[in-house]
């Protein structure tokens, strides 16, 4: 005789979704395109979505985020649903959440302990477990208090706390110790980025890094430029950990092509200073590569979002090349015949034609945000490989702005230096003399000072 069989698979979780509507706007997204985007977010930790609730007020209520009236409709709403997740758009005050758990007697989570969620799932590689290690217990640590009701107990223990010490106390000195220990990790790992990154600059070759909103189609991009077959997954924060491939552009020259965690609106403080040493890697590019959904009705909003994130990276003079992507998606079959054709030739005549007309507005970045005056951006779908050439193209003409021209002589007993020069320069002449291999040439700024020894002539710096 058997007992009863239990299913081993975990319940998925369903969960109300709540959000305040200021009086007057104060981010870039309407109050329905973040909770829109809060659902994204619970779909990819493994919620179900049962019901949305959104307040108009002119600020959160310190004391529960929503006002007393509607937090009594929310707990009527929660026991009709049966529901056992509340999640807040917003981040919630250690006061908020106790309060509000209190209250609806569930699990109360807000935005950001839900991206810390998914990050933890995702993470695959150490330096990535580090870092989301880090941001969960800074940011579990102020909310200690009030979430178990062993916290409260005295305990005793040798070796373990002081006479009298409470749990509480000792869980946050063992959550301070083991953030103490998490930073001296990082560090490890940062200063072995460093080392990295000096090795690689000493032979010259640029980096140019993709940047833009999760699920902007980043990875997609990565595998289409450099075929580096990163898994690519329709959604959010399908990649966390860098992945770096060596691509070659029209002009031969190499450069490694690497891709970054994407951003998203209310990105928590605690990654982004615990994801520090691999964003040092934009710090690093010569070039960044800003991709944008331009299929997504906040497509505005979302560029806007990266540019503020950058700009606290102290990125914004960084050069960028703006790229539209996923513009198959606003293109039916046999439209716009043009833009089609321009973009299979590289040339981007209908770009400024299809980004006026578009239902939602969508505007090339001002001169103060890092771009160029007047820059376009250019039109690429990465899945379907439409716009490469001339995105390939535009970073040529972006990192050529770094190149010297110069004639050398080499002599025959040092042949890595031709090695260097072929490999990330594009040579223009190249004879076989008596003393060595003659080659004009237009090189790096940085591998042109290495050669300075063998220079003939130098035609200067050319933008």
């Amino acid at each position: 005789m058997t007992g009863p069989v239990h299913s081993t698979i975990p319940e998925r979780e369903r969960a109300i979704l709540v959000g305040v509507q200021p009086a007057q706007p104060n981010g870039l997204f309407r109050t329905d395109d973040s909770i829109e985007e809060l659902s994204q977010l619970a779909a990819a930790a493994g919620a179900e979505v049962l019901e949305t609730v959104v307040q108009r007020r002119g600020q959160p209520s310190p004391a529960h985020y929503i006002g007393k009236g509607k937090l009594r409709e929310l707990c009527s709403l929660r026991e009709q649903t049966d529901a056992n997740l509340v999640l807040f758009d917003d981040e919630l005050s250690p006061t908020q959440q106790r309060n509000l758990e209190n209250a609806l007697r569930v699990k109360v989570l807000d935005r950001t302990a839900l991206i810390l969620d998914i990050f933890g799932r995702r993470a695959r590689t150490r330096e990535g477990r580090l870092q989301v290690d880090l941001a969960q217990h800074e940011y579990l640590l102020p909310r200690l208090a009030g979430q178990w009701s062993h916290l409260e107990r005295l305990g005793g223990g040798i070796g373990t706390r002081g006479p009298g010490e409470t749990q509480l106390e000792t869980d946050r000195r063992l959550i301070r110790g083991r953030i103490e220990r998490l930073k001296q990790q990082l560090g490890a790992v940062r200063r072995h980025r460093q080392l990295y990154r000096r090795r690689r600059s000493g032979r010259g070759v640029p980096v140019v890094a993709l940047v833009g909103y999760t699920n902007a189609g980043k990875s997609t991009l990565m595998n289409a430029l450099s075929n580096a077959q990163v898994a690519v997954e329709g959604r959010l924060f399908a990649t966390l950990d860098p992945t770096t491939r060596r691509i070659k552009l029209p002009s031969q020259r190499e450069v490694l092509l690497t891709d970054t965690v994407g951003f998203i609106q209310k990105l928590p403080t605690q990654l982004v200073a615990s994801f520090r040493a691999t964003l040092e890697e934009l710090h690093e590019a010569a070039l960044l590569l800003h991709v944008v959904d331009i299929s997504y009705t906040t497509a505005a909003e979302q560029a806007e979002t990266v540019d503020h994130v950058l700009g606290e990276l102290g990125l914004t003079e960084k050069p960028t090349v703006l790229v539209a992507n996923k513009v198959d998606l606003l293109v039916g079959d046999g439209a716009q015949p043009d833009l089609l054709t321009d973009l299979d030739r590289g040339t981007q005549s209908a770009g400024d034609r299809f980004l006026r007309g578009l239902s939602h507005p969508f505007q090339v970045h001002p001169p103060h945000d890092g771009h160029e005056a007047g820059s376009e951006a250019v039109l690429v779908s990465a899945v379907k490989s439409w716009g490469l050439g001339r995105l390939l193209d535009k970073i040529t003409e972006k990192l050529g702005e770094d190149m010297v021209e110069l004639a050398v002589e080499v002599p025959y007993n040092v042949p890595n230096v031709m090695m260097l020069v072929r490999r990330y320069g594009q040579v223009l002449r190249e004879d076989y003399r008596d003393k060595g291999i003659y080659v004009r040439a237009r090189v790096p700024a940085h591998l042109g000072r290495r050669l300075e020894q063998y220079t003939l002539t130098r035609r200067g710096r050319r933008g």
